[in-house]
């Protein structure tokens, strides 16, 4: 009873010293608020807003209807220009695609001929100049082949194939980015705060202070690890329901509770780990240097950024000692497909699993430290 006690008030203290650190509120204000919408928004491979031109030297119905086919709010509304302003308005990235419809081109088509049309592409954007190409492949293919035919009838194919996509039907990126990125703002936000906290101490030298007290290492860790991930807990369920939920409008498929639940055992094991390193570490610079060195594995192999099955096979086998994968797979299963305590069970039990192992291991790290300076 005495040790839930010190850990209470312990970490009282450390809420009220975090809450005392304006550039660390003022930095988990803005990661779970305007920087997690600007990643959610403004990292997209999807073609929005692209802007277009035509070269019409035909100038028929045909290469009228092409600028038409071409619409919002994939591409900007076509400009037209003359050929001799081509190559100047590519080098001047005043348009990322300029399409040339050659002289002759509806008689060609009339005739049954296979006329070309050249598309002129900016692929200094390597993302959108090969998805929007093949945009303006499909849109434009689509009209000239109803013109061919007199008819907006769909051209007979061997097969018909049907797409039926799930828990995201309309494809919206910013669904994914917006869990994506909460995910990796708790990882990185844990970390730091758990280890600058363990350093804080280190550097005005109250560590001293709370040895001479009655105080075990094993309460002191315990109590870092409390408050500061019940306070990342509180920004990511406001985040969670206000910014990703009503802002974003991704729409949670799954149990509240339960994301909940998985997001505090995982907040275990990040603050773990934040502890490990501000106890390996002598300085802040130290610090930040090494939590670079392991958030960045832990974002990048959780699976957010690339698939595990993309991954080389024996990176995928050592990715399941990230706690970080786990609580991606678990997270993405509730939120978008609705998954309940039956199907991301295996996930849970691997983040308890691994958060009592880096627990341990930062708690070991954590009493040779103090027995040093002692």
């Amino acid at each position: 009873m005495q040790s839930i006690s010190n850990i209470f008030w312990l970490g009282t203290k450390e809420i009220r010293s975090l809450m005392r650190d304006v550039v660390m509120i003022v930095l988990i204000i803005w990661a779970f608020g305007p920087g997690l919408v600007m990643r959610a928004t403004g990292l997209s491979d999807n073609v929005h807003n692209a802007s277009v031109a035509f070269v019409d030297e035909d100038h028929s119905q045909l290469s009228r209807a092409l600028q038409s086919a071409l619409t919002e709010p994939y591409f900007k509304k076509p400009e037209l220009i003359e050929a001799r302003e081509l190559d100047t308005a590519i080098d001047e990235s005043r348009y990322t695609f300029v399409v040339v419809v050659p002289p002759k081109f509806e008689s060609d088509i009339r005739r049954g001929t296979q006329p070309q049309l050249q598309l002129n592409v900016d692929a200094t954007a390597v993302v959108l100049a090969a998805t929007g190409a093949g945009y303006i492949q499909q849109m434009l293919m689509q009209k000239i082949n109803a013109y061919a035919q007199r008819s907006d009838a769909a051209i007979i194919k061997p097969i018909d194939m049907v797409s039926r996509r799930a828990f995201n039907p309309n494809g919206i990126q910013r669904w994914f980015e917006g869990v994506v990125a909460l995910l990796d703002q708790i990882s990185i936000l844990t970390i730091a705060l758990t280890g600058a906290a363990l350093l804080r101490e280190r550097e005005h030298g109250t560590i001293e202070h709370l040895l001479v007290m009655p105080l075990s290492s094993f309460e002191i860790a315990m109590a870092k690890v409390l408050a500061n991930g019940l306070v990342i807990l509180l920004a990511f369920n406001i985040s969670m329901f206000t910014v990703v939920e009503w802002g974003l409008g991704v729409h949670i498929a799954g149990s509240r509770p339960l994301l909940v639940a998985g997001a505090f055992i995982y907040l275990f094991s990040a603050a773990a780990i934040g502890i490990f390193l501000g106890t390996v570490s002598r300085t802040m610079a130290q610090f930040a240097l090494l939590m670079l060195l392991v958030i960045m594995p832990m974002i990048m192999l959780s699976g957010g950024m690339t698939p595990i099955e993309s991954q080389p096979k024996w990176l995928q086998v050592l990715t399941n000692l990230l706690p970080s994968r786990h609580f991606m797979a678990y997270s993405q299963a509730i939120v978008f497909r609705g998954a309940g305590l039956e199907t991301v069970w295996p996930q849970l039990l691997a983040m308890i699993g691994l958060g009592a192992a880096f627990f341990s291991a930062s708690l070991i790290m954590f009493r040779r430290s103090i027995a040093s300076i002692g």
